[in-house]
C-alpha cells in the first residue's frame, strides 16, 4: 500500500451514439466515435476512513466514483482537478470514474489489469446513469471509434488516425440521465447511421459531417449551438456540438476564425495513465 496515488485521464467529447441496454451493465454501453483531449481530469486517492469526493477542493456527490471504492472495497479521499467545464460533454464523471480505479488499484495494492479497472468504470459510470461510453474512449485515447458497447473483452474500438488542435466553448449543461433514460429509438437510429458513415470513411472530415447530422437528426441541437455551428461553417471552419452539452467543438482554429474566444487544446495520443511520482 501506497500513501496516495494520482492519474491522468483524457477528457473525451462524443460526436455521436447511439444507446445499448443490457442487464450486465458491463455489456451495456454505446456506439459511436469522439475525440479524447489534452485537457482532462487528473485524480489523486489516498486512504481514509470513509469515501469522500472532492472537484478542484469543492465536496461532491459522484456516484460513480462511489461505486469504484465500493467494488474495490476500500474507503478513499478522492481530489480530482481539471480544467474542463462539467456537465457539457467532456466526460468528467466517467474521468473521473476511471481515474479512481487506476489510483485506487495502485493504492490499495488491488492488483486488477487495466481491463479489468477499465471495465469496473465502465459498469460504475453505467449504473449511475452519468455516461455510456466515455470511460471506454479516454482508456484507449485518440480519436476512438466505439464498434462494440461495453467493456473490455465485449466492447470493440478502433480510431480515426489523425491528430488535431481542438477548440470548444460550453454554454451551459445538458442532463446525460435524461436524454440516455428517456426515449432513444431517434437517437440510437441517427447514431447508427452516422457510425456507418465513419467506419466506410474514418477520417477527420467526415467524423464532424457525421456528427453535424447526428445533432440534427436526434433533436439535441439549442438554438446557440446551432447559430455557432454555423458561424463556423461559414468561416470555412468545422464544428460540431459535444454530446451531451451545451457544447460546441472546432478543428483548428474554426472558433476562433469566426471570431469567438474558445479554449484550446489538441487530441490526447494516450489512453488514461498514473503519473509518475504522484501529484505535486
Amino acid at each position: 500500500m501506497t500513501d496516495e496515488a494520482t492519474a491522468f485521464v483524457p477528457g473525451h467529447v462524443t460526436g455521436f451514439f447511439s444507446v445499448h441496454p443490457a442487464d450486465d451493465p458491463t455489456e451495456a454501453g454505446s456506439r459511436g466515435a469522439g475525440l479524447t483531449l489534452t485537457d482532462g481530469v487528473e485524480v489523486t486517492v489516498r486512504p481514509a476512513d470513509e469515501t469522500a469526493v472532492y472537484l478542484d477542493d469543492t465536496s461532491i456527490e459522484m456516484p460513480p466514483v462511489e461505486r469504484v471504492c465500493s467494488a474495490l472495497g476500500v474507503s478513499a479521499r478522492v481530489t480530482a482537478t481539471t480544467d474542463l467545464p462539467v456537465g457539457s460533454g467532456f466526460g468528467v464523471s466517467g474521468a473521473m470514474a476511471l481515474g479512481t480505479a487506476l489510483t485506487a488499484n495502485a493504492v490499495f495494492d488491488a492488483e486488477l489489469s487495466e481491463n479489468e479497472l477499465v471495465t469496473l468504470a465502465h459498469g460504475a459510470e453505467v449504473q449511475s446513469g452519468t455516461g455510456l461510453g466515455d470511460v471506454v474512449a479516454q482508456a484507449r485515447g485518440g480519436l476512438p471509434i466505439r464498434l462494440e458497447p461495453g467493456a473490455p473483452p465485449a466492447g470493440t474500438l478502433d480510431g480515426i488516425p489523425a491528430r488535431t488542435r481542438v477548440e470548444y466553448l460550453a454554454f451551459g449543461e445538458l442532463s446525460t440521465e435524461t436524454v440516455i433514460g428517456g426515449d432513444t429509438d431517434a437517437l440510437s437510429q441517427a447514431g447508427t447511421e452516422a457510425l456507418s458513415r465513419v467506419v466506410a470513411e474514418p477520417t477527420l472530415p467526415q467524423f464532424m459531417y457525421a456528427s453535424r447530422r447526428f445533432a440534427r437528426e436526434a433533436g439535441l441541437l439549442t438554438e446557440r449551438v446551432r447559430d455557432t455551428i454555423v458561424d463556423v461553417s461559414e468561416a470555412g471552419g468545422e464544428a460540431s456540438m459535444a454530446m451531451l452539452g451545451q457544447t460546441v467543438f472546432a478543428l483548428e482554429s474554426g472558433l476562433s476564425d469566426a471570431g469567438y474566444d474558445p479554449a484550446v487544446c489538441e487530441t490526447h495520443h494516450a489512453g488514461a495513465s498514473l503519473v509518475a511520482g504522484g501529484r505535486e
